[in-house]
């Protein structure tokens, strides 16, 4: 569950991957770029360690 983000960064670029590769029309907010961006904004919060849980404050005993 940690990895999340990471994840649908990972997808996202596999998406914007296809659009472009298959040259695929699609209208201004849904182009391959965009698509990058969100993804790369996404794998940026997840380097940064948000979405990645609560961390503990120690090892109970």
């Amino acid at each position: 569950m940690y990895t999340v983000l990471a994840i649908i960064a990972a997808v996202l670029f596999l998406i914007a991957w296809l659009i472009n590769a298959a040259e695929v029309s699609t209208n201004d907010i849904f182009t391959s770029t965009n698509v990058m961006l969100v993804g790369l904004a996404l794998l940026a919060l997840h380097v940064a360690g948000i979405g990645s849980g609560w961390a503990g404050r120690g090892r109970r005993r």
